[in-house]
């Protein structure tokens, strides 16, 4: 599916302007949201489930690596499935493709909060099945950082040139996804499951 925004409008998704309204995100949102989750979390493990010191830096590792491979998988195979039915390309097409379809539109760099919020909610109940309520908090919390920084890292790619070296490759990296090789190079805060599962273009 292909849209065409005009100058300084964004395509638009929905009949509904409240609906319309919720698939734009403003890039204060998502810190607002969840950082103060990620802190509670955090404050959580250390004074109500008295988690010692070394645990909570494990758990808090775990977690970036777990964010780290969970932005490969479902930017690899739910945002870039190809779908056969006509509700499912439009379901994908709100979600992502409206994004490859206009990279350059300032208020759909950030996932927006129904979505954001609907993924980070399972991923959380999931985790808290295997990990348990006291050491889901540290785990979670940097998993919430680590999407932070996905989202803002993606923010920064489109909207500015990086200043520094590592920013200069990662913005190359998602921009040769963009207009070069959409079907590799699915991580955006890192290289590394690109590496391991030979997708990097």
């Amino acid at each position: 599916m292909r849209a065409v925004r005009k100058r300084d409008k964004s395509v638009r998704l929905f009949d509904n302007d409240l609906l319309e309204r919720f698939s734009h995100a403003h890039p204060v949102m998502p810190l607002l949201l969840w950082m103060p989750l990620a802190c509670w979390l955090l404050w959580r493990s250390l004074a109500v489930c008295h988690l010692a010191g070394g645990i909570v830096g494990l758990l808090a590792a775990a977690g970036l690596i777990a964010w780290s491979f969970t932005e490969y998988a479902v930017h690899r195979f739910v945002f870039h499935h190809e779908p056969t039915s006509g509700v499912g390309r439009r379901v994908l097409f709100v979600l992502h493709g409206v994004h490859h379809a206009d990279p350059d539109d300032p208020t759909r760099l950030l996932l927006p909060l129904v979505p954001a919020g609907a993924g980070l909610g399972v991923l959380y109940g999931l985790f808290r099945l295997v990990l348990g309520p006291a050491w889901v908090g540290p785990f979670f919390a940097s998993l919430l950082m680590g999407y932070l920084a996905y989202d803002y890292t993606h923010l920064a790619i489109h909207r500015w040139d990086l200043p520094t070296r590592l920013g200069r490759y990662l913005r190359r990296r998602h921009l040769l996804h963009h207009f070069v090789s959409p079907h590799a190079r699915w991580g955006v805060t890192s290289p590394l499951w690109d590496w391991v599962f030979h997708t990097t273009g």
